[in-house]
């Protein structure tokens, strides 16, 4: 009788700290959530970077359709990232500051 006292008792606290430690640490307790939370927080700030960028792109996109394209501008930028020039262009080139010898510099200290 007195055995069978305490089984009911024991199993419930069993139970009850089964339960509570998967609460706390299991895959879908607490210490998961808060993980999950915090992860959300870093994808959420890189869908809004990559909103940015498709954002761009289109407006990008956009300005290639015919409707909307100007030869001047689309002249302009490929000769600027191909770095050619029409031969009846004219050129200007910026002189570069001399770059200070390190050698002289060096004597003079």
């Amino acid at each position: 009788m007195r055995l069978t006292a305490f089984i009911f008792p024991l199993l419930a606290c069993g139970a009850a700290g089964y339960f509570g430690y998967n609460l706390q640490i299991g895959d879908h307790g607490l210490k998961a959530r808060a993980e999950l939370e915090g992860r959300k927080e870093v994808l959420e700030g890189e869908l809004a970077g990559l909103k940015d960028v498709r954002a761009r792109l289109e407006r990008d996109v956009a300005l290639l359709r015919p409707e909307s394209l100007d030869p001047d501008m689309l002249d302009e930028r490929a000769r600027a990232i191909l770095d050619l020039a029409h031969p009846d262009d004219l050129i200007l080139l910026k002189r570069r500051q001399p770059m200070p010898d390190p050698l002289e510099s060096a004597a003079k200290h």
